[in-house]
């Protein structure tokens, strides 16, 4: 037998049903207005440069010297080789007024190499752009057009963020002007192998070529991260984007302004991770703080007194979870500034003090050891003491970074000790370099390495 149901009480379901909907509905934030009030500010960024040749020289006409005397008698134009190249345009990516005065943000791979820098608005009206300044390794570049009473965004403290919150980007994503995309903040903080200086803000908000240097906007409309990277296998969005913090940001701007170029300080350190196996190894209660895997020579860490295998709890009265946050924090101070911190070595507690220098512009002075860009994809350096001891080894070199290449093929990682490669002991990073010239490309050697205390051997290509 089938019951019937009452029909007010049906009627009562869909009106609970619809009111549930509405509720939840009105959880869900609305961009209307946001992007109605952000979006005159947010700019389209396309470059010129002139066609080259493969040895980097503009491309003349084949037959201009054939040519050239038959312009000039018959048409009086100048030689062909002398003419104006024709330079072609490419429409690269996005950015956004800072100032009503003409200042424009967006990434420094975005303008790379341009001989022309063109602005264009929201309202069509397009500008020529003056280079003030960039700053290649936050990914940076400050441009300025002759403009008055620009709209413009508002900045916001990136600081304030937290995971779960929703955020908004505009941008041209493939050339298609002013598009629109959200989603929420993954997490904060990301350490990517390119970079250990920016703490990058993770996204899942679709970013796509031609994003790259725009705005990334908060539920208030402020800025509080330029869109800079994505992490793909496809080379389109997979749901992982990264933003440069606004905070680090604007402390670029305004040396860019200032100066028209960015000095920071500079510790001297090579750093990793510590994994909950290290912390354990070391005494440590819980994982945190940044290991000092190699100490520069002639640095303010080496000054101070730091060795390898200190671990750097704080910097500047500021606690260091992860490794990540180092490198951020002594960019954000200026040459000559004393820097106290507390460090973990040999089981206990220790202060020191870092007079920070400038940092180095020239290579030589980050030594080759950390400079290195083998045909292995990696840097490698002397392994302490102290590491010896604890893995009951008598030599080897320690991976300081992995770059890419072969060794991230072969799924080597940073702190991983190399102790033979190709049937030869590795006792010195020299031994390490002369071995690694020896080896024949797209050819399987034996390689040891240990990690996390366990040794194993496996097979290692390079790939050329």
């Amino acid at each position: 037998m089938i019951k019937r149901l009452n029909p007010l009480y049906i009627g009562l379901l869909s009106l609970f049903a619809v009111a549930s909907m509405s509720a939840k509905a009105m959880q869900l934030p609305d961009f209307t207005e946001l992007v109605e009030d952000s979006s005159p500010a947010v700019v389209n960024i396309s470059t010129e440069q002139l066609p080259s040749t493969a040895q980097g020289q503009p491309q003349l006409n084949p037959n201009a010297k054939e040519l050239n005397e038959f312009f000039r008698h018959f048409f009086g134009q100048q030689p062909l080789d002398k003419q104006p190249k024709r330079k072609q345009r490419n429409s690269l990516g996005s950015g956004f007024i800072i100032s009503a005065d003409g200042y424009v943000l967006t990434n420094n791979h975005v303008i790379d190499g341009a001989d022309i820098i063109h602005v264009r608005l929201n309202d069509r009206r397009e500008y020529e752009a003056k280079l003030v300044g960039t700053d290649k390794r936050t990914d940076l570049a400050l441009l300025k057009i002759e403009a008055e009473d620009l709209p413009t965004v508002t900045i916001g403290d990136s600081d304030n963020m937290k995971p779960g919150q929703w955020v908004l980007a505009i941008g041209s994503p493939f050339g298609f002007d002013y598009t629109v995309t959200a989603g929420i903040v993954s997490a904060l903080g990301r350490n990517l192998p390119s970079d250990n200086y920016v703490p990058f803000i993770q996204t899942d908000v679709a970013i796509n070529p031609g994003n790259s240097g725009g705005p990334l906007f908060n539920l208030d409309g402020e800025v509080i991260g330029i869109n800079s990277q994505i992490y793909t296998r496809s080379g389109g969005f997979m749901g992982v984007s990264f933003a440069i913090p606004s905070n680090l940001v604007m402390s670029v701007v305004d040396q860019l302004k200032n100066e028209g170029r960015v000095t920071r300080a500079w510790l001297g350190v090579i750093i990793q991770d510590v994994s909950s196996d290290l912390a354990e190894s070391f005494g440590l209660d819980r994982p945190s703080g940044a290991l000092v895997s190699r100490v520069i020579p002639d640095s303010p860490a080496q000054e101070a007194g730091l060795i390898d295998g200190d671990i750097i709890l704080e910097f500047n009265n500021e606690i260091i979870e992860q490794s990540s946050e180092l490198p951020y924090r002594v960019g954000g101070l200026k040459a000559g500034d004393v820097a106290k911190s507390i460090i973990y070595r040999n089981g206990e507690k220790m202060e020191l003090s870092f007079t920070l220098k400038n940092y180095p512009s020239e290579p030589d002075q980050l030594t080759k050891t950390q400079q290195q860009e083998n045909r292995l994809g990696m840097v490698v350096g002397e392994i302490s003491d102290d590491m010896l001891r604890r893995l009951n080894i008598r030599g080897g070199v320690v991976i300081e970074q992995v770059i890419g290449g072969s060794a991230a093929r072969n799924g080597l990682q940073q702190g991983d000790v190399i102790t033979m490669l190709n049937g030869t002991s590795i006792d010195s990073v020299e031994r390490f370099l002369g071995s690694v010239s020896a080896i024949p490309a797209n050819h399987s050697v034996p390689m040891r390495v240990i990690r996390d205390g366990y040794p194993m051997f496996i097979p290692f290509k390079i790939v050329e």
